[in-house]
């Protein structure tokens, strides 16, 4: 679970420091910054997965896939790149497994993460520009600091079911180094300990004037951290530490790294959500949708069909014609098939219902599947419901998160919602502590106007408290979130011209509410 990201120098992003609870509406107009944010997340993730390149190149761009990877760094007028700043402080699970699918035993689970990194432009070997790391970072907090660090509200039992162990060092740290001049004797008895990174991604790095070494250190997984560390040279590593640790050596950062990879921009696409699936594909709900089917026919098996039902009975709070929804199986052709009864006994496949719908059934299955853990990130849920519906929508989304008053269990998984949007009828509806408005503001770094974003709260909430200390929004501001387009009408329009918020009647109905 993510509770607290700051970033700066990532997009637009400059300066951002904000709180998380289970839900979060980030509110804000079109191309203001709300799908940076995402980025910045899904950035964090790819790091955890891939090399800081490739990672690079995931992010989209304005117009799909990256093809230039300094559109990450937010840019000066006089072309500097900024570094990228990223630090998540989150709740990971107690215990999981690595890539080889050994287990890991965290040792603490409130962990903070830093990673900085810079552009470094074509030079001397390098024939192209590269991402550098900086400064990597992985550490923890202590029991009695996590109240401090948890503003929203939550009971105790659960706190201490998510928060536990104490660790006094970091699992990982970076450290500036003065180097000797060329055939200088070295004395340090660790120096022959140093394990070399796996690439270079230069012949020889090329630093600016006077600039010392910097070592990143993969501390041992005890207690106190004791013990030889791994050291590498962060100016080499084509990838994060974090990215590469075992189970064997350190389960509490292997645990973190699990937790970033849990991460998720779910991105329903109706095509996946029609399609149906073979016996053997994932039985795991995909970012696009896909393997809906499989998803929901595993979970029928698992607790004798309980969960079909469950699902029939939320999907009627968005249709009322809703009989039953089932998996048809095919022996013949190996497939599984969506199928939704209505009231009067009509089969639909999964092709003939509305992206709506399959929205809503994908998201259904997601609140009652407690494998699916960690953060989803959803852009515009609204797309696709009714207006009279969406609050049905948010309240399925609401549901889907942990419950902070209840101590984590299956039947309460660790995880949470993040989702934006540029919908009034969103914003009325969710609780007022879960909003975050985002609005553009110039900045002012290194001499130069950026456009940035600002985000605000409402006052009174939580957000707004001495913990998370966000800057309140302007009641005039807010109200303008909640205001349809056309705030007023107009009485003397006549013919083709006249909306339908012109007509005399609509505007005595408004009077009248």
């Amino acid at each position: 679970m993510l509770t607290r990201l700051k970033v700066n120098g990532f997009k637009n992003l400059v300066g951002v420091d904000l709180y998380f609870g289970p839900f979060t509406c980030i509110a804000g107009a079109n191309a203001v910054g709300k799908s940076n944010l995402f980025d910045a997340i899904l950035f964090l993730k790819s790091l955890m997965e891939m090399p800081i390149m490739d990672a690079a190149m995931a992010v989209r761009g304005d117009a799909g896939a990256a093809s230039d990877i300094r559109h990450l760094f937010t840019q000066t007028a006089k072309g500097i790149c900024l570094p990228i700043e990223i630090e998540a402080e989150m709740l990971v699970p107690g215990s999981g497994s690595d890539y080889l699918d050994q287990p890991a035993e965290a040792k603490t689970t409130f962990l903070i993460y830093r990673v900085e990194l810079r552009y470094r432009p074509a030079a001397g070997t390098a024939p192209r520009p590269r991402i550098e790391l900086v400064t990597e970072t992985l550490k923890s907090f202590k029991r009695a600091e996590a109240p401090a660090h948890l503003p929203f509200e939550h009971s105790a039992a659960w706190r201490s079911s998510v928060v536990k162990g104490m660790r006094l060092s970091a699992y990982i740290s970076t450290e500036t180094v003065e180097e000797k001049p060329a055939g200088a004797a070295d004395d340090s008895s660790a120096a022959g300990d140093l394990v070399r990174p796996v690439a270079d991604l230069a012949d020889k790095p090329e630093r600016a004037p006077n600039e010392n070494a910097r070592l990143v250190k993969l501390h041992q997984d005890s207690p106190t951290g004791g013990g030889r560390a791994r050291v590498f040279q962060a100016e080499k590593l084509p990838r994060t530490v974090l990215s590469a640790v075992n189970a064997q050596e350190s389960p509490t950062a292997v645990l973190a790294r699990q937790e970033m990879l849990n991460w998720r921009l779910l991105q329903l696409e109706p095509s996946a959500l029609r399609a149906p699936d073979r016996f053997d594909d994932p039985s795991q709900l995909a970012a696009n949708g896909a393997h809906l089917p499989a998803t929901l026919y595993r979970l029928s098996q698992q607790q004798d069909e309980r969960p079909l039902a469950e699902i029939a009975n939320r999907l009627f709070e968005l249709i009322d014609h809703v009989g039953q929804v089932s998996i048809d199986r095919d022996e013949k052709r190996e497939l599984l098939t969506l199928l939704l009864t209505d009231k009067y006994g009509t089969e639909l496949p999964a092709k003939s219902l509305s992206d709506g719908t399959l929205r809503f059934l994908a998201l259904a299955s997601v609140e009652i599947d407690p494998t699916l853990t960690g953060l989803i990130c959803m852009e515009e849920p609204e797309n696709g419901i009714h207006p009279e519906r969406i609050g049905a929508m948010l309240g399925l989304l609401q549901d889907i998160v942990v419950d902070p008053l209840l101590p984590t269990a299956e039947d309460n998984p660790l995880r949470q919602v993040i989702i934006n949007t540029h919908s009034p009828i969103v914003v009325s509806q969710v609780p007022d502590d879960t909003v975050i408005f985002a609005m553009p503001e110039e900045r002012a770094v290194q001499g130069s106007l950026i456009k940035g974003v600002a985000f605000r709260c409402l006052s009174g909430t939580w957000r707004s408290s001495d913990i998370a200390k966000m800057p309140v929004i302007v009641k005039g501001k807010a109200i303008s979130f909640l205001q349809p387009i056309a705030r007023k009408g107009d009485s003397s329009r006549r013919g083709p011209d006249r909306r339908v918020i012109d007509r005399e009647d609509i505007q005595q109905l408004k009077l009248d509410l």
